[in-house]
């Protein structure tokens, strides 16, 4: 894909995936989430951790609501289930570990774009606002899945009702996120997090995705099973082999991660 509304690339097993409208707050519109859809499977294919940030001052204002391409006749239902969805399976099926770099505002749609990463690092200057209630609207775009299991279910419903900014370092007080970090730090951190992610055990680290997410459905016994079941897997490959072997040799571990 011809890549307009983002911008792509892959270095050192890195997928970085910058949304690229910095004149309108990186809005999404169709164009926008149809290539952040192609852009993740993509990186999901390709590199061993995907990266979403944004350009200029923000990650993401939400709903592009003065684009007429996007609003004209806008029927909500058909545009959540139709252009977010496939963008949000695509981040939450990634194979490989997803990361959320906020450098800036995240509200409404872009907000919970950046909750949908399995780790989330905002700068200090960053906040969240669920914004959906200003406009007579309810948390979308996964806004109701990711909150409480993310924050827990008194402040998510706070979240969602008075729609007001939740600053990066009550985010990570709250557990919201993973880390809030210092503005002069932030992109030099989350680069080395995600240059870690990318040198470890890929095929571990997928199934770690998958038995925390299901645990939330489980009963003790099935997510003991589970974990028995992913565990087995995991000592089979090269990767439990050399993660062995390095630690007895006191050494760092060479994963090949696939």
């Amino acid at each position: 894909m011809n890549y307009q509304t983002i911008t792509f690339d892959i270095t050192d097993d890195i997928a970085t995936i910058t949304l690229n409208r910095p004149d309108v707050m990186n809005a999404l519109n169709t164009q926008m989430r149809a290539e952040i859809t192609d852009a993740v499977q993509e990186g999901g294919r390709a590199a061993r951790v995907v990266v979403l940030t944004g350009a200029g001052k923000s990650f993401c204002s939400g709903q592009d609501l003065g684009d007429r391409t996007s609003t004209a006749n806008l029927d909500l239902e058909r545009t959540l289930r139709d252009e977010y969805v496939p963008m949000l399976r695509a981040i939450f099926d990634c194979p490989v570990p997803t990361i959320s770099a906020v450098n800036g505002a995240a509200a409404g749609a872009g907000a919970n774009l950046a909750l949908a990463a399995d780790v989330v690092i905002a700068t200090d200057s960053a906040f969240f606002l669920q914004a959906f209630t200003r406009i007579g609207l309810i948390p979308d775009a996964g806004g109701t899945y990711y909150l409480p299991r993310q924050m827990g279910l008194a402040k998510a419903m706070g979240a969602a009702l008075f729609a007001e900014k939740i600053t990066a370092r009550q985010a990570d007080d709250w557990g919201m996120i993973w880390e809030a970090v210092p503005d002069a730090a932030f992109e030099q951190h989350w680069q080395s997090r995600a240059a870690h992610l990318a040198k470890g055990p890929t095929v571990a680290y997928h199934h770690v995705k998958h038995a925390i997410r299901a645990s939330f459905d489980n009963t003790l016994e099935e997510q003991l099973a589970l974990e028995a079941k992913l565990q087995g897997q995991c000592g089979q490959t090269r990767d439990f082999k050399e993660g062995a072997v390095a630690f007895l040799e006191k050494r760092p571990a060479l994963y090949e991660g696939r």
